[in-house]
């Protein structure tokens, strides 16, 4: 990847412009976009530009127009010039169906319902974050084996387990470990928790950066440096700066938008690099929190990072896009709600997904008068899993990870099943009880 080139300085735009331009642009109304786009220069210096201005007169405009409507954000860059952000139609558009599709249903009792009737297919998603978001930071554990391990809740055995472990227990712990309002030792809380064992340096683990040698570099090219943080000697103040501006009231004067003041606090520790290793993950996971305590609650299982992990040229560029144009986060908001509105139409379709194998599951096995008045939902849950994955093993204590249940429910589901010949128990690693998915399952389901 290139680094974006950078938007000719203001005096060289002046330059520029005569008396005639200047009227000729008030007169074709130019606003914030370019072919309804929010293009950087370095895009923008390609495309062909209306009636026959010049590329520099074009940007000239746009940046007069974003100027005009920008918001100015408490964080500052490097060379101390504040960030900001503006809210062109595109990203309204994408906060508009974020709002929409995230969760964020009113209070009390429609609420419950719809979190108990899709939460028990929730938690796969949950794993499906912790392994592609610790993978991105260089796991390579196979996702079967990571599955098994989350959901028996079996100890790591290596660094990759390792990260995907930590990850797993930083977004079930989040909101224990932030609560409601955020302080810099719960961030380095957060991270102590997500790095724990897998550093080369322990002690760099649950401490701020104490060195300014940190380089981040392009994606399969670690001879391009796409940035350098801020001095370590600025991180706490600036770790501050990010708490008060999580912390803020929805009813202040200054109204920020929830999903935007999320995707701000995943920027900045990116930006601001706080920590010697880990910081990708920490700003993802302030992003869920944000998020969830704003009432987002469905964005707690969403996949951002298996996304990122497809494209990760495009999230670093998103990040030079901004710092090459004067400290613009809007093309970072723009980025970050695509991936956003694309971690949920894929989660929306697994949800719907597990519901009609759930609903064919249960439509097989009213034919089953055996079975009918003895099966919950999640027994049907596990079956259906057990029909794909007939080679799967399943324990007590995953079966009650994967449900948020009681050992003892646990327990009951999988011994009944076990007696209605559709499981076989047997032991495992000593005393420990594993449950197989009998050979002849799917015949006792297709032909009772």
């Amino acid at each position: 990847m290139k680094i974006p080139l950078s938007p000719p300085p203001l005096k060289e735009l002046i330059q520029e412009a005569n008396a005639e331009t200047l009227p000729q642009l008030a007169q074709l109304r130019l606003g914030p976009l370019a072919n309804g786009r929010y293009l950087h220069w370095d895009d923008l210096r390609h495309r062909t530009t209306p009636n026959g201005l010049s590329h520099k007169i074009w940007w000239l405009a746009l940046s007069l127009a974003r100027s005009i409507s920008a918001h100015t954000l408490p964080f500052h860059d490097k060379q101390g010039k504040a960030f900001t952000y503006s809210l062109p139609e595109p990203l309204l558009k994408n906060l508009h169906e974020i709002d929409r599709s995230a969760g964020l249903v009113p209070g009390g009792e429609g609420n419950a319902t719809l979190r108990s009737d899709q939460g028990r297919y929730l938690f796969s998603s949950l794993i499906e974050e912790a392994i592609t978001s610790s993978q991105l930071e260089g796991a390579s554990t196979t996702r079967r084996v990571a599955e098994a391990m989350l959901r028996e809740g079996r100890k790591p055995s290596t660094l990759s387990e390792r990260m995907i472990f930590n990850n797993f227990e930083a977004m079930r712990r989040i909101r224990e470990i932030c609560g409601d309002t955020l302080e810099p030792e719960h961030v380095i809380e957060l991270q102590r928790v997500l790095t724990e064992g897998t550093m080369e340096r322990p002690e760099d683990c649950g401490r701020l950066r104490t060195s300014d040698d940190i380089e981040i570099v392009a994606p399969n090219n670690d001879r391009l440096v796409l940035h350098r943080p801020p001095p370590h000697s600025e991180l706490p103040k600036r770790l501050k700066i990010l708490c008060d501006f999580a912390n803020e009231s929805l009813a202040d004067d200054t109204f920020i938008h929830p999903i935007v003041r999320a995707i701000l606090l995943h920027f900045m520790v990116g930006y601001d690099h706080p920590f010697a290793d880990g910081n990708g993950r920490t700003g993802r996971a302030l992003f869920y929190w944000y998020m969830a305590k704003q009432g987002y609650w469905l964005v707690e299982y969403l996949s951002i990072s298996r996304i990122l992990r497809k494209a990760p040229a495009q999230y670093a560029r998103a990040y030079l896009l901004t710092e090459t144009d004067s400290g613009d986060t809007t093309y970072f908001l723009l980025h970050q709600t695509e991936v956003i509105l694309s971690g949920l139409s894929a989660l929306h379709q697994y949800l719907q997904q597990k519901q009609q194998e759930q609903a064919q599951l249960h439509s097989k096995l009213r034919t089953l008068q055996t079975y009918e008045k003895q099966l919950n939902h999640r027994q049907t849950a596990l079956l259906a899993h057990a029909l794909k994955r007939p080679d799967e093993y399943f324990t007590i204590e995953s079966h009650q990870r994967s449900h948020q249940i009681a050992y003892a429910t646990a327990r009951a589901d999988l011994l009944s099943l076990a007696a209605l010949g559709l499981l076989n128990e047997s032991a495992h690693g000593g005393r420990k009880k594993v449950f197989y998915p009998a050979p002849d399952i799917r015949q006792k389901l297709d032909t009772v």
